[in-house]
């Protein structure tokens, strides 16, 4: 598929960089551009001459798709269409970032999220011919198609139906969440912009495979896909244990940010950006191989995506530092220090720092409460201390006359079950 790309500001220069990158992950091949800065045209969002440039620009290329880098109305949408050769296909960004979703998607719940993206994206444009329709008394106004009357609230209904399920669904996964959590771990989500490089971090950080069965499988179980420079590799959540000096963590990766997204995109992903709003720590992931004005930027858009609901603490990590030089990295920390204050600069390439960046997720991770519990000698005694050490970091295991002393640090919930499981010990009889 080869595809033209174009996009309209305001003021300043049209950047194409990032909707480059999305129209490779889609599988176009781009075989040409078009920008224009000026204010939006009320018919064809372009000028009427660009969009005749455009047109031109499609014949010369054979393109078969135009991808515009806006937000296009119904009727600037069908109004370009027009003014283009036929059976060439028009999509905006919004359009394009749910074909590649939709391509991604594997699990129940990745494919009702993206039914959910599409069916928010079409509830507007639905509306828009309804009322067309009611006002105008034509049901194909400007092409906008058949107007169904019964349409918008089926629309309606397959939503409401698909966050129900989705509810369903995150309900199952907060209960494994808790069910982590009362094992003893701490619960640490990779997070930020897409391509910045989370799913090679999380090789370095974890000791072992996918720990969630439900989960999709994830393509950096690949050697090969690990290597590709694709955004949206997946839709899904992996989460791996890592193990830590005292603590044991479950890090959880999962579909980066973009920038530009409307609300109601990302409300569709909720229930996949839950692992990241209800983790115990957050590290967001940042290329530090970019210039400064674009880490800038989605720094800000991931901080608007995580300060909504997000609660736990956030670690700036600076990846790829093997593609630039120390003078280089201090001056981007300096400059980004009011957005990214204290971050730990590492490469997830070549594991430079890793080490450092467990030192600093455990340092990081809310407090641990410390216990010291005399146990007595008893049959179940030792399953006691077997089970404390796989829930907990025991410092002192300490045997004395027909007792045990065990000092430790664990999650509050943790203590409480230790002291419980201490208090059922029976002593046993001598004989």
């Amino acid at each position: 598929m080869k595809a033209v790309l174009a996009k309209r500001v305001d003021s300043g220069t049209a950047d194409l960089a990032e909707l480059r990158d999305l129209a490779a992950a889609a599988g176009y091949e781009v075989v040409g551009d078009l920008t224009q800065t000026r204010k939006e045209d009320p018919a064809y969002h372009f000028g009427e001459g660009k969009v005749a440039e455009l047109a031109d620009l499609m014949v010369r290329t054979r393109a078969d798709t135009v991808i515009i880098d806006n937000e296009v109305s119904p009727f600037q949408m069908f109004n370009i269409g027009q003014a283009l050769p036929e059976e060439i296909d028009v999509l905006d960004r919004f359009t394009l970032i749910l074909d590649i979703f939709g391509q991604r998607a594997q699990t129940r719940k990745a494919q009702l999220q993206v039914e959910l993206a599409e069916l928010r994206y079409e509830l507007p444009r639905a509306s828009a011919k309804a009322s067309l329709a009611k006002r105008d008394e034509r049901p194909g106004f400007m092409g906008l198609g058949e107007y169904d009357e019964s349409r918008e609230q089926d629309i309606k209904s397959q939503i409401a139906n698909i966050k129900e399920e989705l509810e369903a669904i995150a309900e199952k996964e907060e209960q494994r969440r808790s069910e982590r959590r009362d094992s003893g771990f701490d619960l640490v989500a990779l997070a930020g912009y897409t391509n910045a490089g989370k799913s090679t971090l999380l090789r370095r950080l974890a000791a072992e495979l996918d720990v969630d069965e439900n989960a999709e499988k994830h393509p950096d179980l690949d050697d090969v896909a690990e290597s590709q420079d694709m955004l949206f590799t997946t839709l899904g959540t992996t989460t791996r244990r890592a193990e830590l000096e005292r603590r044991d963590v479950l890090l959880t990766d999962t579909v980066g940010f973009i920038s530009d997204l409307p609300h109601w995109l990302v409300e569709s992903f909720q229930s996949t950006l839950d692992s990241v709003y209800r983790a115990d720590l957050v590290l967001l992931v940042v290329d530090a191989s970019e210039p400064v004005q674009e880490m800038r930027e989605k720094l800000v858009t991931s901080h608007d995506t995580l300060h909504e609901r997000n609660e736990a603490p956030i670690l700036t990590v600076f990846n790829k530092t093997d593609l630039l030089s120390e003078d280089e990295l201090e001056e981007k920390q300096a400059a980004l220090a009011a957005l990214a204050p204290d971050p730990i600069a590492v490469s997830g390439k070549t594991g430079e720092n890793i080490d450092a960046l467990r030192d600093r997720v455990e340092a990081e991770l809310p407090d641990w409460e410390h216990e010291r519990l005399l146990v007595p000698m008893a049959d179940e005694t030792m399953s006691f201390v077997s089970w404390l050490y796989d829930h907990a970091y025991v410092e002192t295991e300490s045997y004395e006359t027909e007792q045990v002393l065990l000092e430790f640090e664990a999650r509050p919930a943790i203590v409480e079950q230790a002291r419980a499981k201490a208090a059922e010990l029976t002593p046993v009889e001598s004989a």
